[in-house]
């Protein structure tokens, strides 16, 4: 579940938002009144969604972006005059005052899209140690040399012992080599 942090230069406001949020089934974390706060509460946390004003007392919501990193999603607050100078590129914005559909609706998409993100990540092809490339090749050049198979082939014969055996390519050849060293 995709975190949310709100933050605003005024608590009453912060507190508001939050509820709202809370209400419509987000995982809120807590509210901050500073930029300094955001980053504390972000320390601990891969990545989020930062719903925010566009001053705080000690810095504006730009310097906090540039603090936040790729990983966090800001969703900006702010009046038409403040909106009137904000460089959109990374961020949300909504203008004040905000319509309740359009904020659950906004956060609905940030979350979504944290979600891909967060999958992607873990989705990613693991790196390779040496010793696991080194076996999967000595079991490739094994199934080569005693099949007839060509390096393709033999690379194609692993990956389908592994999706029948529902192990990974380095258990497969393992189990290649296992086999074809007796």
């Amino acid at each position: 579940m995709t975190n949310i942090i709100v933050g605003f230069a005024k608590d009453a406001e912060a507190k508001s938002i939050k509820n709202l949020i809370v209400r419509s089934g987000f995982n809120c974390i807590g509210t901050a009144n500073s930029g300094s706060e955001i980053l504390s509460m972000t320390d601990n946390l891969l990545d989020g969604i930062i719903v925010c004003g566009y001053k705080f007392p000690d810095m504006m919501y730009s310097e906090l972006c540039s603090y936040l990193g790729n990983d966090f999603d800001v969703l900006l607050i702010s009046g038409r005059a403040g909106l009137a100078n904000v460089d959109r590129s990374g961020i949300m914005c909504l203008e004040s005052p905000i319509k309740v559909g359009d904020l659950i609706n906004t956060l609905g998409l940030m979350v979504e899209n944290a979600d891909r993100r967060r999958r992607k990540r873990r989705e990613k092809p693991k790196v390779r140690s040496e010793a696991d490339k080194e076996l999967i090749t000595k079991a490739k050049l094994l199934l080569m040399d005693r099949n007839h198979m060509s390096e393709e082939e033999a690379h194609k014969y692993l990956q389908k012992c592994s999706m029948d055996s529902g192990t990974n390519l380095i258990e497969s050849a393992r189990m290649v080599m296992s086999l074809m060293s007796e």
